[in-house]
């Protein structure tokens, strides 16, 4: 190992619960990860063993600094071993160019403010002889089991960090000799001190040309730096509880047709959900940007990414009908006369009307219309739905499923069945007196969604 690394680079990550059926990692970055691991190992039995390991919760905490990641990963019989995987420090040299690369591109540091690693940084990282990514031969395995080659407990401690590199690609760089703060604070540096001298030339090129031909500074690049940005106004404070609305019980008669209950419960729903879009508002402009010397980027990646030769199903999203916006209202309503005249007024029996009150409350729009409405995956979605349910059960019996209807899978000899929605989730049904139910959430995982049913009422044969 090289030592290049900044005092205080160092993370530990509390230990992650178990892992439910499916891959371990979803990102570019993270499968790569997880490729150089299985380049490397020698004997498969022992990853599998170790993807066993990891997926049971085995790997303790794991902490990451330059060169090297830590562990303690319990074995099936209780034996707990230290276990260490090395990679290779970039040295003071490589980081220099690494880090001119990164500040030829203001979309280089957004995306990595953004917890994504950038393709291109790392194709031209690649280009200039920096293998960012680590490839075969360079997750090099140190454990207490005194084994010479990846064990289960390293392979599990590898497959554990893949999960962590999913949410922070930083993770990647502090492994390669830098820290978060140390690297940004670093990138900072250099975009100011490039952007002062008028550009990437220094003080012999001239930088960009304001009116008049001064030499200015480009606005990508002053925002790069976090410099001459204004500061934001203070936000707006939110209430705890949306406003009242106004009474309409007066002794003037209401015009034909008017219904002054039904206007009040209307008007206290609007309240209701304006109140509730302003907090989230406010919760997103204080959580989700992250801070660049005065700036915020904000934005993220799905929390699942389906492979780029098997892309998942996606919907767009439009506006309610006034059928869904009747699910919605009575979902929200305490009062029986309202859902009643809802139910009504919406085409729905009550029992249809109780089914879709449940769905929204799981999943709003989107588990309704999973509900409600049956649509059949083309050839492409039909792939990629077997593709996920091959893989949800890669370490367990999975179970026998027959698709029954477009997008539907029951399990085979119970109550329980699968449903696909057009965003590529999973929903979990139960058959109850002789019509299908919501019986929870979606989950991207079908295998996790599939627990959720099972665990929501017996599942006796049927199907």
């Amino acid at each position: 190992m090289s030592g290049y690394g900044h005092e205080g680079d160092e993370r530990t990550f509390a230990a992650l619960p178990p892992a439910q059926g499916g891959a371990f990692a979803r990102t570019w970055w993270g499968l790569a990860w997880l490729k150089a691991l299985e380049d490397t190992a020698l004997d498969g039995q022992q990853l599998k063993a170790g993807r066993r390991h990891a997926r049971a919760g085995a790997v303790g905490a794991v902490s990451v600094r330059p060169g090297r990641i830590t562990a303690v990963v319990k074995h099936r019989d209780g034996t707990a071993y230290r276990s260490d995987v090395l990679v290779r420090e970039f040295s003071e040299e490589e980081w220099e160019r690494l880090l001119d690369l990164a500040v030829d591109s203001a979309g280089h540091i957004a995306a990595l403010l953004d917890r994504e690693m950038p393709p291109h940084l790392v194709e031209d990282a690649a280009a200039a002889g920096l293998d960012l990514l680590p490839g075969i031969g360079d997750l090099d395995p140190e454990c207490g089991c005194e084994a010479w080659d990846h064990c289960p407990h390293t392979s599990a401690l590898c497959y554990q960090v893949a999960r962590l590199l999913d949410e922070d690609p930083f993770v990647l760089l502090l492994m390669r000799g830098r820290g978060e703060r140390t690297l940004l604070d670093q990138l900072q540096a250099r975009s100011a001190s490039r952007a002062g001298h008028g550009g990437r030339g220094g003080d012999d090129t001239p930088g960009a040309e304001g009116a008049g031909g001064m030499p200015g500074v480009s606005a990508e690049e002053a925002y790069a730096a976090g410099f001459l940005v204004p500061p934001l106004p203070a936000p707006p404070v939110a209430h705890d509880v949306p406003g009242r609305s106004p009474s309409l019980d007066t002794e003037t008669e209401p015009e034909p047709g008017v219904d002054p209950a039904a206007l009040e419960f209307l008007a206290s729903d609007a309240a209701g959900r304006a109140h509730r879009l302003l907090v989230e508002a406010l919760s997103v402009g204080e959580s989700a940007g992250v801070s660049a010397g005065g700036a915020s980027v904000h934005g993220g990646s799905p929390a699942h990414a389906a492979p780029a030769a098997a892309t998942a199903p996606t919907a767009p999203t439009a506006p309610l009908t006034v059928a869904q916006d009747a699910v919605r209202l009575a979902s929200g309503s305490p009062m029986p006369w309202t859902t009643a005249r809802l139910t009504s007024g919406s085409g729905r029996t009550r029992a249809e009307m109780d089914l879709a009150t449940r769905a929204w409350g799981f999943g709003g729009a989107a588990a309704l219309a999973v509900l409600e409405e049956e649509w059949t995956p083309d050839t492409e979605a039909l792939a990629w739905a077997g593709t996920r349910l091959a893989e949800a059960w890669e370490d367990d019996e999975p179970p026998a499923l027959r698709r029954s209807g477009g997008a539907r899978w029951t399990v085979v000899g119970t109550e329980a069945q699968l449903r696909l929605g057009e965003d590529g989730r999973w929903w979990p049904y139960l058959k109850s007196g002789g019509r299908w139910s919501p019986a929870g959430p979606a989950d991207r995982d079908p295998a996790t969604a599939l627990a959720t049913a099972f665990a929501a009422g017996p599942t006796g044969a049927g199907g």
